[in-house]
């Protein structure tokens, strides 16, 4: 909990003017941004935004109970009872209070960035390290400047570990984020065509997944996958020691698939120099084997013995942003709606193949791939022929899909001109047992397809 004595020495010269009561009230509960968030005692930080500027809910946050606010321009009625401080720049208070609070502590921090995969990894790490550790992660998706600087505030004294996920659109990001929380082992899932609009290139996106592990300390650790090029060659980037994981020979941290139940989850084994373990986990689909990996690298890195590794990934419950649910006429759809990229459709893909009935797929664009993206679609469309029986389309791009599978022999291709018509076929054609992935970048809002067919 942030104390008077913390916000002041944190922000220090960042204070252009502070007000309030004549003597220090109780500590702030919490750190929020949002007025709808606050509750009784919380500090709410005014941050002005590209359409919402915070400083227009002050009022609110007040009334919802919130008593310190930090801001740049002061409200015309403040009651007595609340702290009030003006600074420069509300982002940089935010930033250099998370950095502060960040050295009072002891805790080892765990930073994890990646192309896909970031949320699982983080998930499972932590539930890693929560067999010996006392642990923080990073909730949902706090991993931009304002969600990671949020996430440190929520450290307390019994932390021992943070786990904290690391995102970032263009260069720079990763080693800010990585100044406000001095990780000691960093890992890298993955380098793929991601934000390729905003970065140019592939060696342009894995420089910029480089500064979290050039930002190490020579007694950290560098957790990288030792299967994609682009990561395992960040080994001459850190000074950090160094552990690989993957499915190839020259990966200390090694495992294989076993079996796959679709959504079932996989049994894979791991194997750590003469040590193995077989272990079981409801992640569905291969491609979790990397995720699960990247995990265990980093638990034996901290310390734990591969049995404690093993009984703690077969414990584990991670929360995908895949859903189940139940659709029309007794089928299933499986919701990946939130988000897309040409590796994370292609695993999708994966795991509907390993599904049972008639598999069907509404696809649609797939944004910020830059040169890569006709390629990207077409790459989705041609696995997407080899693993549905009935495609659906929407979108310009998707059609790119749609075309790609056809080409590569699909016999079942329709082009959708809008989601109503979307929900309107999708309706009229899933049957019972049928499994359909829905799956397009965010801005598709291909979400409302599936409350339609649910609803």
């Amino acid at each position: 909990m942030l104390t008077l004595q913390d916000i002041t020495g944190g922000l220090g010269p960042l204070i252009a003017a502070a007000s309030g009561p004549p003597l220090a009230g109780q500590p702030f509960a919490r750190v929020a941004i949002d007025s709808r968030q606050v509750q009784p005692g919380d500090l709410f930080l005014a941050l002005p935004g590209e359409h919402r500027d915070g400083h227009d809910f002050i009022a609110d946050a007040i009334a919802r109970g919130a008593t310190g606010i930090v801001g740049q321009q002061q409200p015309a009625h403040l009651p007595d009872e609340v702290f009030f401080f003006r600074v420069g720049n509300t982002l940089a208070a935010l930033h250099r209070l998370a950095a502060y609070w960040r050295a009072r502590h002891k805790v080892k921090v765990i930073g994890i960035t990646g192309s896909v995969g970031k949320t699982t990894c983080k998930e499972l790490t932590a539930s890693v390290l929560s067999h010996t550790y006392r642990v923080l992660k990073s909730e949902a998706n706090l991993n931009t400047e304002i969600g990671l600087p949020l996430a440190l505030l929520e450290l307390g004294p019994q932390h021992e570990r943070a786990v904290l996920e690391m995102g970032m659109y263009g260069r720079g990001e990763i080693a800010l984020l990585c100044q406000l929380a001095r990780p000691h082992i960093g890992v890298v899932t993955n380098v793929g065509p991601v934000h390729l609009e905003r970065l140019g290139s592939l060696e342009d996106i894995a420089a910029a997944k480089a500064e979290l592990v050039e930002s190490l300390p020579p007694d950290g650790w560098a957790v990288l996958n030792g299967d994609d090029p682009q990561v395992a060659a960040m080994s001459a980037r850190t000074s950090a020691r160094v552990v690989l994981f993957g499915t190839s020979a020259q990966c200390a941290v090694r495992g294989s698939v076993l079996a796959s139940g679709g959504l079932e989850g996989i049994t894979f084994r791991l194997i750590c120099g003469d040590e193995s373990a077989d272990i079981a986990t409801p992640l569905p689909g291969r491609h979790n084997l990397y995720n699960a990996l990247a995990a265990a690298a980093v638990g034996l890195a901290d310390g734990l013995s591969l049995e404690e590794v093993a009984e703690a990934l077969t414990k584990a419950e991670v929360p995908l942003r895949l859903r189940t649910l139940s659709g029309p006429q007794g089928s299933t759809i499986l919701d990946d709606a939130y988000n897309a990229s040409p590796a994370s459709m292609l695993a999708a893909l994966d795991l509907l193949a390993e599904l049972p009935g008639r598999r069907l797929a509404l696809l649609g664009d797939m944004l910020e791939l830059g040169a890569f993206e006709e390629e990207g679609h077409r790459l989705v469309g041609e696995r997407a022929a080899q693993t549905t029986h009935v495609l659906y389309t929407l979108g310009e791009r998707g059609r790119i899909i749609g075309e790609a599978a056809q080409q590569a022999g699909h016999q079942q291709v329709q082009f959708l001109p809008s989601r109503e018509e979307a929900a309107t076929a999708l309706r009229q054609t899933l049957a019972p047992g049928d499994h359909l992935l829905v799956k397009a970048s965010r801005a598709m809002a291909l979400e409302t397809v599936i409350e339609e067919l649910t609803g």
